[in-house]
């Protein structure tokens, strides 16, 4: 580990970009690590039997665990723009994924049309690496962006190294070289992309230890296309028969517009589970066998709930209902660790609401940065949280006027202590949620407290109006039979095709194709 002297060295000769307030004896490092599509109950720690995850888990034990950890929003670019400049989606413009239709270019039958929305990071804020670096800090980032097109990239936000951050947001060419990246060249033909992503960030630790850091490793896992090696999916085939899951015949429920997965035994996506897990440990090792970790802030979390719907149906997240794209706690909770040394107790657990937003203004009080309120407006700092103190009440709130490939509606969405109230533009209607009483958000109770959804609701239309936010609007092109008989189909024939398809891949014969994903490795 770097002597105190060397570290006060740097920070002399980088005095004049050091921001007020930003001098402190040593200033920590600061590693994200971002996971996409990742649900809070696909990790042990969380409770989940059948992926293994054991880097990740130790993670979580050595730090401080959010029990109540949510994205900025149900889908991925909202997510990561509120993460890198502290405010909400609907205040930044970005409410959907980038590259999704809105207004009259939406071509699916709803019954209204999803809202216009910002399509790249605003160049006139500014994002948690510029605020570092002008601070002193080495900026690094690594994996998937989906920010904006060229121009709108990592580098053109305050980060010194982009490793693979471009405009699209799965993973062009798959998850085995050769990829399509042009920020990553690929590897050797083979060459997991979560792993080389997880080497290009040891890399960095390694050569930049003489200078204080913040690095975001941001893996395209768990997002679809799910695909693992071969062994790993006979592995993770072979536990579900031992588990007694082979013979399961009800992997799916109807919720309101999709099938909704119930069950966790993809071979495929446990293989994704262990590869991400590996590649985590990759880095947490690096930073343990260079001393870095008893001075570097490691923050793991997710940018959306798990895809139990919609996209390849991957995982349950029960007991929460719904997953990426829809308004339940399945969308918007996920898993939150954070580990700061000399702060954070081993196996401290809180059951503190925390947002995306939070992480901004988190680090520069650690990193002894002045505070940029007028930036970071929707976060608040935690650290008297992770110091096992306490903030001030308040609520949050979610904005997604849009429709979720996986089933979600356009709603707004506040929780404010124990209630959560979700409001449907379609239509006007609420539904009203006790969250410590029905996690599962089974029990609507709008009706029983009219009092508070009045309150709950005039708080959040001033919230709406106070952020800006855009809204969508009805669609003259709505044919309300087309739509029932496709929920019908829904409900019918393509629950029944995906309790095939999901079956089949516990089958000890099955493959993707002839080629196994071309490159993908044999064993």
């Amino acid at each position: 580990m770097p002597s105190l002297l060397s570290r006060l060295f740097v920070m002399l000769l980088l005095g004049p970009l050091l921001s007020v307030g930003a001098i402190a004896a040593e200033q920590p490092n600061f590693l994200i690590i971002l996971v996409d599509d990742l649900g809070l109950h696909d990790l042990g720690v969380e409770g989940s039997t059948f992926y293994e995850t054991p880097h990740i888990d130790a993670l979580a034990n050595s730090g401080m665990r959010f029990e109540q950890g949510y994205a900025a929003c149900q889908v991925c670019s909202p997510s990561r723009a509120s993460l890198m400049l502290g405010k909400t989606p609907a205040r930044i413009g970005i409410t959907n994924y980038i590259g999704a239709s809105s207004g009259w270019q939406y071509k699916r039958n709803d019954p209204v049309m999803p809202a216009e929305y910002a399509r790249r990071l605003p160049a006139s804020d500014t994002t948690i690496a510029e605020a570092l670096h002008a601070a002193g800090y080495k900026t690094f980032y690594a994996g998937k962006w989906h920010l904006g097109d060229k121009g709108s990239w990592p580098e053109d936000h305050g980060f010194d190294i982009n490793k693979g951050g471009w405009s699209a947001g799965s993973p062009n060419g798959g998850y085995f070289a050769p990829w399509n990246n042009p920020r990553l060249p690929s590897g050797p033909n083979g060459e997991s992309l979560a792993i080389r992503l997880a080497n290009e960030t040891a890399a960095f630790v390694e050569q930049h230890q003489q200078q204080p850091f913040f690095a975001c490793m941001a893996f395209h896992h768990v997002h679809s296309p799910i695909q693992t090696s071969k062994a790993l999916c006979e592995k993770y085939r072979q536990k579900a028969a031992d588990e007694g899951l082979l013979d399961n015949e009800h992997r799916f429920q109807f919720d309101r517009r999709l099938p909704v997965r119930q069950v966790q035994d993809n071979p495929i996506y446990a293989g994704m589970m262990e590869t991400l897990d590996d590649a985590v440990g990759i880095v947490l090792d690096k930073l343990a066998a260079t001393g870095l970790d008893k001075n570097t802030v490691v923050v793991f979390t997710s940018d959306n709930g798990g895809v139990s719907s919609g996209d390849a149906y991957s995982t349950s997240l029960l007991p929460l209902r719904g997953g990426k794209g829809r308004q339940w706690e399945g969308g918007l909770r996920v898993p939150l660790y954070v580990r700061a040394p000399g702060i954070t107790e081993p196996g401290a657990v809180t059951s503190v609401p925390a947002i995306g937003m939070d992480i901004f203004p988190t680090f520069l009080e650690l990193a002894g940065v002045t505070a940029m309120p007028e930036q970071h407006l929707d976060g608040v700092s935690l650290v008297p949280v992770l110091k096992g103190e306490t903030i001030a009440d308040r609520d949050l709130f979610w904005h997604y006027p849009h429709y979720g490939n996986q089933g979600g509606e356009p709603s707004s969405v506040i929780r404010s202590g124990d209630w959560k109230l979700i409001y449907y533009h379609e239509d006007g209607r609420v539904e009203l949620y006790n969250l410590p009483d029905d996690t599962c958000e089974q029990t609507d109770q709008a009706a029983d407290h009219p009092e508070l959804v009045r309150k709950l609701r005039a708080k959040l239309v001033a919230w709406l109006a106070e952020t800006g936010a855009t809204f969508p609007t009805a669609d003259p092109r709505f044919d309300r039979q087309k739509f029932e008989q496709k929920l019908t189909n829904s409900r019918t024939k393509q629950l029944e095709g995906l309790e095939k398809k999901h079956a089949r891949f516990l089958d000890s014969d099955w493959q993707p194709n002839p080629t196994w994903w071309g490159s993908l490795p044999q064993d």
